[in-house]
């Protein structure tokens, strides 16, 4: 694994096999709000691009991983529930025809 560039100590273990897939950018801060990120990577030990990227992903919705996270949690329901009748997996669409309820 190559070294940390000179002045990049802030580069990790863990995140130099993030690095190579990030996009760098630029966005303009208040100097308070620069001054809270800064003391904020001092009190974590990590860089400001860091808490950037863990700000953007608790506030911003990755629609894929939503999507994935609801799939989940509705097959999850799969058989949690007892309709009474012995006979719904077979006749499930004839069952939900029906106008009673079960």
């Amino acid at each position: 694994m190559p070294s940390p560039r000179r002045g990049s100590s802030y580069i990790t273990q863990e995140r130099t096999d993030i690095m190579s897939t990030v996009i760098r950018t630029q966005i303009s801060l208040t100097e308070a709000q620069m001054e809270r990120l800064k003391r904020e990577a001092r009190r974590r030990h990590t860089s400001i691009a860091a808490i950037i990227r863990d700000a953007v992903d608790a506030t911003v919705t990755d629609e894929d991983t939503d999507r994935l996270a609801r799939q989940r949690r509705a097959f999850g329901l799969a058989g949690a529930f007892s309709s009474g009748r012995s006979d719904a997996s077979d006749r499930h669409d004839e069952i939900l025809g029906e106008e009673t309820r079960w």
